[in-house]
């Protein structure tokens, strides 16, 4: 299976995360509209001239300081709805985030999920300048799913898991992103948005799929986003971005919608030297958190997101096996030194230009 595509009959059959109706929304929606809000900025962004990223003064990112903040994830327990985790998690992310940022709204909404269950969802948006109108937004989710459908262990499919790379390591991105950021602030306003009940779709042996029991938080933020008309440059969506073998390609969803943006961050990644880590290759579209603020909002927003050799994502993922050792340092440094360096690119800290 070397160098299968995403959408091949394999994939359908290990990971119902990419579907049929993802491809042909995504077809329809460019086609009728999709593109045209930043064919302009898109073009302009492909033809910029090279950055000497080296010289892109960024905050250095701190990769002991992000790991124990996936630690502190994995240390309340399972975190999905209903659960105890995920409440001391919550409020463990949101005081967190009120040390750096300016503002931080806990969104709450109530959904349903596939199997009937009810369940409060907490979205967390915590902001840097709020009151700028220029915005970029960085997201993950922080759930961790409540079945380990993909696990080598039958006996384990309806047990939940730790959801350390899926979940803690894109929190854990995020966190210390903040707290550097706002020592050194871009020259733009800042959301970082922690998207709950991301992972609490249709399980692999309830023997039907359904495309919109994934990604409730984002869903709703995206129809009822924390400020009136909310708008942004860009956005970046980071999930599973810890594991010992990074490989990240460029997504279909996150290409259609901004590829102007995608092919800056992976032409800043190589030019950093990491262009083994995000690899130049166009992948099948995933359904994450970013489909729906690109099609809702059509904020042009791409996903950062794990793509192994010949399995579903990596080999722990929706295992038990996901845990904190499945958490690489290093990668978690990769992925928000690139980041960063690509965001002061663009919004250079004009304190740091004088």
């Amino acid at each position: 299976m070397e160098g299968r595509p995403l959408w091949s009959p394999f994939f359908f059959a290990t990971m119902n995360r990419l579907t049929l109706f993802s491809v042909f929304l995504l077809t329809a929606t460019l086609t009728m509209t999709g593109c045209h809000r930043n064919e302009k900025k898109q073009t302009a962004d492909n033809q910029k001239t090279t950055i000497d990223y080296n010289a892109v003064k960024a905050p250095l990112f701190d990769a002991d300081s992000a790991y124990r903040y996936a630690a502190d994830q994995l240390a309340f327990g399972f975190r999905h709805p209903g659960t105890t985790g995920h409440e001391r998690c919550a409020a463990y992310i949101a005081n967190t985030m009120r040390r750096w940022c300016d503002t931080v709204i806990v969104q709450r909404f109530n959904t349903t999920l596939w199997d009937g269950q009810n369940v409060e969802g907490k979205n967390i948006i915590a902001s840097l300048a709020p009151e700028r109108d220029r915005r970029i937004l960085l997201a993950a989710h922080w759930d961790s799913r409540q079945w380990a459908d993909h696990d080598i262990d039958s006996n384990n499919w309806h047990k939940p898991l730790p959801g350390a790379n899926d979940g803690a390591s894109g929190v854990a991105v995020l966190m210390e992103m903040a707290r550097v950021m706002s020592a050194m602030p871009p020259d733009v306003g800042v959301d970082f948005i922690f998207f709950d009940v991301e992972d609490q779709g249709i399980a692999e042996w309830a023997g039907r799929y359904e495309d919109n029991t994934w990604c409730k938080g984002s869903q709703h933020w995206a129809q009822n986003p924390h400020r009136m008309f909310y708008q942004a440059e860009y956005g970046i969506l980071y999930d599973m971005v810890g594991t010992d073998q990074p490989r990240f390609t460029k997504e279909e969803i996150s290409m259609g919608f901004a590829q102007g943006l995608m092919n800056r961050l992976w032409s800043c990644a190589a030019f950093l030297g990491y262009g083994n880590i995000f690899v130049d290759e166009l992948s099948g579209a995933i359904l994450d958190d970013h489909l729906y603020v690109n099609q809702i909002l059509r904020i042009p927003t791409i996903d950062i997101v794990q793509n192994s050799h010949n399995c579903s994502f990596y080999p722990h993922w929706h295992t038990t096996a996901d845990d904190l050792d499945a958490i690489n340092k290093e990668t978690l440094h990769t992925v928000a030194t690139v980041s960063l360096k690509l965001i002061y690119s663009d919004f250079p800290n004009k304190t740091q230009q004088q």
